[in-house]
């Protein structure tokens, strides 16, 4: 099981990356991957709580125009193997996941970068290919750089899980308490500079009354959150229906109008 379960973390490392670059069906997301990996894993309260934890690091991070950033899925599917197989205790979990997962997510930069220089050789490898009517080898050599995007991710995954479990517990070992105490506080705090974070980009200020119902009904009534979704989701519904819709068919109409009183004017 153990065999099939570090198969599994790195053929999905692989897969990640190279779904990133094309079709996009499960994302590079932290939480998306933590997903897979709780279902890999066995232990899929632990992995979303890692997972939504690096997916808060996230948080307006993005690649615009082939920028390198830190690779957050991968450093989400180290943490949260090495995590499940060292320990139990969640907060444990979630500490030993950032220590290991955040650097690993920022040798990612430096790996991701490799990999778009390579394949830059690549590219101009299939090119000459093509000017010379050599199709097919074109063919074979742009299959490389699907390859190398996925190596530049599976690699260090399968390093983490033939050597990892066993490094990470000698280095815990070495690690003062404080430092591992002081990663499950930042972890503690990420939650709330994420939504900080959110805030800003969202109209907070138009529908603070909204924001007020949430935290009532999540802070002081101790609804779960599916129960407060479900009241956003019938404020939303209701202000849509009362609103915007409303607001959409007037302006139809007084559009309409206006167009009848052309034509009675042109006649």
């Amino acid at each position: 099981m153990l065999v099939l379960q570090g198969f599994l973390t790195i053929l999905l490392s692989f897969w990640a990356v190279i779904d990133q670059q094309g079709f996009v069906i499960t994302t590079w997301f932290p939480i998306m991957m933590a997903l897979f990996m709780g279902l890999i894993t066995g232990d899929m309260q632990t992995a979303m709580i890692i997972g939504g934890t690096f997916q808060l690091m996230a948080l307006g991070v993005a690649n615009i125009g082939g920028s390198s950033v830190p690779n957050w899925g991968l450093a989400t599917i180290v943490g949260i193997y090495i995590a499940t197989k060292t320990t139990h205790n969640i907060a444990d979990a979630k500490a030993i996941a950032l220590a290991v997962g955040v650097p690993v997510g920022m040798i990612g930069i430096q790996l991701d970068v490799l990999a778009k220089v390579i394949n830059t050789y690549v590219a101009h490898a299939a090119q000459k290919a093509m000017n010379a009517g050599k199709f097919k080898k074109m063919n074979r050599i742009l299959w490389i750089g699907p390859l190398v995007f996925g190596l530049s991710t599976a690699l260090p995954t399968a390093l983490v899980v033939c050597f990892g479990s066993t490094l990470v517990k000698s280095v815990l070992h070495f690690i003062p308490a404080w430092v591992t105490n002081g990663l499950s506080i930042a972890g503690s705090m990420l939650p709330v500079v994420g939504i900080a974070m959110l805030l800003q980009v969202m109209p907070a200020k138009k529908y603070l009354s909204m924001l007020l119902i949430g935290f009532f009904l999540s802070g002081y009534l101790n609804i779960p959150m599916m129960g407060v979704s479900i009241v956003g989701l019938a404020m939303a519904y209701y202000f849509y229906v009362t609103t915007v819709k409303t607001n959409t068919t007037t302006s139809t109409s007084s559009a309409l109008s206006a167009d009848e009183e052309g034509d009675d004017f042109d006649e």
